[in-house]
């Protein structure tokens, strides 16, 4: 029981760091881009809802912190479902916004004349509608399954749901609901996009890039790159890999590691932007880039 403490102790005070980094940090950002940028680029409204999305677990963050803290639950139900899926709902947007970008930037550094009627804000708009829809469809078993969590085991605990378990001689079976199966899927399928993009533009700057200036700007553009994958591999693949094999309760530990994403993404908005801290009047020169 004594390590059970200090462990919920440790998680208490990890959740606090994020939330202390995650919230001025994202707040801050989402500030920067809506006054200085505008939505006048596909950049800027996935970085804005990447933001936005960031946002709002830094915000859920408070409730897990109490909850570890305490080792207790006492805000009902209803706050706890709607808190995980907010924590739930930041992993899947995230991940889709963070690929939006990387595509983004692969059309304009791949095809920068051809993809130009593509690469509007318009569709940006339309594209980043698409994958809120998409999250919270996803909600919908998902709130169904932690209902019936409750109903199942009442007591005062809240954001370590225990999927269906079946014995099988002494062995336990967990059973994967359909979410966990697309959720999973979605963070492999993205991956892969992210990998593949990393390596076309790695290839294609490589061979076209060699004065002074387009070096810098090479620089740039392969850390937006490279931080996606990282933020990828370090942050979502864990969580998602024991999700897709083992169906298992995912551990405490991962979930702190993929929270940690909202402290990492104003990094992205910083080298994906090269006029960030700019007024709006410098930045059009850099949107022509």
């Amino acid at each position: 029981m004594e390590d059970g403490h200090e462990s919920n102790l440790v998680y208490a005070l990890v959740y606090g760091c994020i939330l202390a980094l995650g919230l001025p940090l994202n707040a801050v950002s989402l500030w920067i881009l809506l006054r200085r940028h505008n939505l006048k680029s596909p950049s800027v409204v996935f970085m804005v809802n990447l933001a936005l999305s960031d946002l709002l677990l830094a915000i859920s963050l408070p409730m897990r912190v109490h909850f570890y803290a305490t080792g207790t639950w006492s805000l009902g139900n209803e706050l706890c479902i709607w808190t995980t899926m907010l924590f739930h709902n930041n992993i899947r947007s995230s991940s889709i916004f963070i690929t939006f970008i990387s595509v983004d930037r692969l059309l304009a550094v791949l095809y920068p004349l051809r993809s130009r009627h593509l690469r509007t804000a318009s569709n940006a708009l339309k594209a980043v509608v698409l994958a809120w829809l998409f999250v919270g469809v996803l909600n919908i078993p998902e709130r169904l399954e932690f209902s019936m969590f409750f109903k199942r085991k009442n007591n005062s605990t809240c954001f370590e749901f225990q999927h269906n378990v079946t014995i099988n001689n002494n062995n336990r079976h967990y059973h994967k609901s359909a979410s966990t199966y697309v959720s999973s899927m979605l963070e492999l399928i993205l991956l892969a996009v992210n990998v593949v993009g990393t390596t076309l533009v790695s290839w294609t700057l490589r061979r076209h890039l060699t004065d002074s200036a387009s070096v810098n700007n090479k620089v740039n553009v392969m850390l937006i790159f490279i931080m996606n994958m990282m933020m990828f591999i370090i942050c979502f693949l864990p969580m998602a890999v024991v999700l897709l094999l083992y169906g298992l309760p995912v551990s405490t530990p991962l979930l702190c590691l993929a929270s940690f994403n909202c402290c990492l993404d104003p990094l992205l908005y910083y080298f994906s932007l090269d006029a960030f801290w700019k007024k709006k009047e410098d930045i059009e020169l850099a949107r022509e880039q």
